[in-house]
C-alpha cells in the first residue's frame, strides 16, 4: 500500500475557538496515521523492537492552507517517500473526504487542506545511536515524485536558516516540567507534546484568528520525565517576516505573525537545546 488513508471527523477536542483544527491536533492525526501505516508495512513498533531499533522523529514541517472545521469529514493520508544517509522521509496530507474518490491510488495533492513532511531516524535502542535508515527501507515503497511539500529540501535533510540558533537573551523563559501525561511509550516526551507547548507560548488570539499556519520544528534531544525545560519565544521582526527560507518557499504564505521558538535544558551557561521551531500564521 503506497498511500495510507484514514477517514475521521474533526472532533470537539481537536479545535480551538475558531472552530478550526489546531496545529497540535493536526500532528496527532499525522502521528497516528504514520504509526498505523508502519504496522501494515512491517516496520511498526513490535517489528522494530525485535530488531533492537526504534523510530525517532527528527524534523517536521506542516503547512495548514485551510483549517478543517468541527464535524467536517476528512481523510488523513501518509506515505514513506525516500531515504538518505540519515533520514527516512514520510509525507502527509489532509483532504476533505469528498475530494478523494480513489483512496488506494489517488496521488491528488492540489486540493490538500494540510501538507506535511517528516524526517525519521532509525535508532539503536540500547546504544541510543542512529543507524542508517536503509536497515528498514527495504520494506518501504519509494513513492518517487509524490511530494506533499513541493520545491526545495525534498530530502528533508537541510534545516532552514530560520531554525538556526537565535539570541534569546532578551526573552523571558517559560518553565515547563515534563509530566506523566507528556511521556510516551519510548519513555520520553511525545513529539506531539512539543507542539502543544509551542501553542501555549503564543497569544491565543493569534492562533484563533489564523487562517493559515506553518510550523517547522527540529527535535534535537529527548526530554525525560521530571525534567524542566526553559521555553523561549522570539517574535520575528516585521522586516524579516515575509523573507523566504528553503522550507517556506515550498508553499507561498503571506505571514501576519511569526515566531522563533526554542526549548533548552540546563542553566544559561550550560544550556542544551532540545528543540528549535518556527511558527508562522497568516
Amino acid at each position: 500500500m503506497n498511500i495510507f488513508n484514514e477517514e475521521s471527523t474533526v472532533d470537539f477536542a481537536g479545535i480551538d475557538q475558531s472552530d478550526g483544527l489546531t496545529i497540535a491536533s493536526t500532528f496527532d492525526l499525522f502521528q497516528e496515521a504514520a504509526i498505523n501505516h508502519a504496522e501494515i508495512l512491517g516496520v511498526g513498533r513490535e517489528a522494530m523492537k525485535q530488531s533492537g531499533t526504534v523510530w525517532i522523529l527528527s524534523r517536521l514541517s506542516v503547512f495548514m492552507a485551510c483549517r478543517p472545521r468541527y464535524k467536517e469529514k476528512i481523510i488523513t493520508r501518509t506515505w514513506p517517500r525516500s531515504t538518505n544517509k540519515l533520514f527516512a522521509i514520510r509525507d502527509y496530507d489532509i483532504h476533505y473526504s469528498a475530494d478523494i474518490s480513489d483512496r488506494e491510488n489517488s496521488q491528488c495533492l492540489d486540493n490538500a487542506l494540510v501538507r506535511g513532511r517528516s524526517a525519521w531516524l532509525v535508532v539503536d535502542i540500547e546504544k541510543r545511536r542512529p543507524l542508517r535508515p536503509q536497515i528498514a527501507a527495504e520494506k518501504l515503497p519509494p513513492n518517487e515524485g509524490i511530494n506533499a511539500l513541493p520545491g526545495e529540501n525534498l530530502q528533508g535533510n537541510d534545516p532552514p536558516p530560520s531554525l538556526a540558533a537565535q539570541d534569546y537573551s532578551a526573552a523571558e523563559p517559560v518553565l515547563r516540567r515534563a509530566c506523566y501525561s507528556d511521556i510516551d511509550y519510548n519513555g520520553h516526551v511525545n513529539n506531539a507534546r512539543y507542539i502543544q507547548w509551542i501553542q501555549d507560548l503564543v497569544d491565543p488570539e493569534i492562533l484563533k484568528n489564523a487562517q493559515q499556519i506553518r510550523l517547522d520544528i527540529n527535535y534535537l534531544a529527548e526530554v525525560l520525565y521530571g525534567e524542566t525545560i526553559n521555553l523561549f519565544l522570539l517574535p520575528i521582526t516585521s522586516e524579516d517576516i515575509n523573507k523566504d527560507s528553503p522550507l517556506c518557499r515550498q508553499i507561498p504564505l503571506h505571514c501576519t505573525a511569526a515566531y522563533a521558538i526554542e526549548g533548552r535544558r540546563g542553566s544559561a551557561a550550560e544550556a542544551v537545546p532540545v528543540f528549535r521551531a518556527e511558527l508562522r500564521t497568516g
